[in-house]
């Protein structure tokens, strides 16, 4: 069974630093693409930050140089530093990646619960 389980939302001033983790399990982790996705209230989920297999990161132009992906494939763990935070990136991140739970099954789509980040000004 794949889970993604993420941590480390909260509520945090303008200008402040916020560091989510996700944790997975159910596959082999180290060969698929992790990503972080955020929705805000009223608005349509959106990418956020890509890193795959080879460690190459893309980021959406509204995060690029105050956001950092990461990945511990030794620890099956996906990370989120987000610095310089604004009112505009409070919304649920959620942690997510298309991959196979098994050799036989096709690939899908995962996401974890979600974790709340909420930037006060």
């Amino acid at each position: 069974q794949v889970q993604l389980v993420e941590s480390g939302g909260g509520l945090v001033q303008t200008g402040g630093s916020l560091r989510l983790s996700c944790v997975a399990t159910g596959f082999t982790f180290g060969i698929y693409d992790m990503d972080w996705y955020r929705q805000a209230p009223g608005k349509q989920r959106e990418l956020v930050a890509t890193i795959s297999r080879s460690l190459t990161t893309n980021y959406a132009d509204s995060v690029e140089g105050r956001f950092t992906i990461s990945r511990d494939n030794a620890k099956n763990t996906v990370l989120l530093q987000m610095r310089k935070l604004s009112p505009e990136d409070t919304a649920v991140y959620f942690c997510s990646t298309y991959a196979r739970k098994n050799v036989v099954a096709k690939c899908e789509r995962y996401w974890g619960q979600g974790t709340q980040v909420t930037v006060s000004s």
